[in-house]
């Protein structure tokens, strides 16, 4: 089983780069992040002529995530983090299970600038994430969390620390919320696999950053333990970048060894 997750950045403006991803690497599940579309709007014909069925949790301009699923409809089980703050309306999650392993699509606030209301507001999503997240280990299901975390968890995750010393993506807190969410038992499958190599997900269109390979890990896939012994393989579809109007992201994606439903 494929599980895939991808920051599209705008899924109807490069929904013919989606697709032809889709077409080639053939993932079972693709979670996608800021979809920045109306749910009248999502391109859930297209999806469906390439094979895919799809949910997803939209809003005009901004934000949004979708799960597609191979030759099925996912079966939601969850639209936006439970207990909601008042007045939060922003499209950030959806949980749906598929092939009896439930996937969690997430797109967890930026949180710039910093500080500010916008951090706070990241670090009070990531707190309700977590205990979100303890409260789908605590169910026993085999769980993939995927999405744009907007977190680089290390050092290694990104081209020149220095660089980005004042953005939210590095700041303590944001990776002190990341390590409490590994604690909980879950495992970062790149890295399980990838320990020491500098692997990216995202490069900025600015100052030349794909050119020179300036990258960050913040797009991550999270195993719950019983799942981990059923990993085969990860990483990530670097030359999606590349192509012309590309995302500024790049798909990630795990091979899990599990049977057929």
């Amino acid at each position: 089983m494929k599980i895939a997750t991808f920051n599209v950045n705008g899924v109807n403006g490069r929904l013919p780069r989606v697709l032809d991803w889709l077409d080639t690497a053939q993932p079972d599940v693709a979670c996608l992040q800021e979809l920045k579309s109306p749910d009248a709007r999502f391109p859930a014909a297209a999806f469906a002529e390439a094979g895919y069925g799809a949910l997803f949790h939209g809003q005009p301009s901004w934000n949004g995530v979708a799960i597609l699923a191979r030759g099925q409809v996912p079966l939601e089980t969850g639209r936006g983090l439970p207990d909601p703050l008042p007045g939060d309306t922003q499209a950030r999650y959806l949980e749906a299970v598929v092939d009896g392993v439930t996937v969690g699509c997430l797109y967890l606030p930026n949180g710039n600038p910093q500080p500010g209301p916008k951090f706070d507001y990241k670090l009070a999503w990531f707190e309700r994430f977590n205990a979100h997240a303890r409260r789908l280990l605590a169910g026993g299901l085999p769980t993939v969390l995927a999405g744009d975390f907007n977190v680089v968890p290390t050092d290694l995750d990104i081209y020149n620390p220095a660089s980005w010393q004042d953005d939210a993506l590095l700041q303590p807190e944001s990776r002190a919320a990341w390590q409490r969410l590994l604690a909980q038992g879950w495992t970062d499958a790149i890295r399980a696999l990838h320990p020491d190599e500098r692997i990216y997900t995202f490069w900025d269109y600015w100052r030349q950053r794909w050119p020179r390979n300036a990258g960050l890990r913040i797009d991550h896939l999270l195993l719950s333990p019983d799942l981990l012994p059923a990993l085969r393989a990860a990483g990530v579809d670097r030359e999606v970048r590349g192509q012309p109007g590309a995302s500024d992201h790049a798909p990630a994606w795990v091979e899990l060894a599990l049977p057929r439903a």
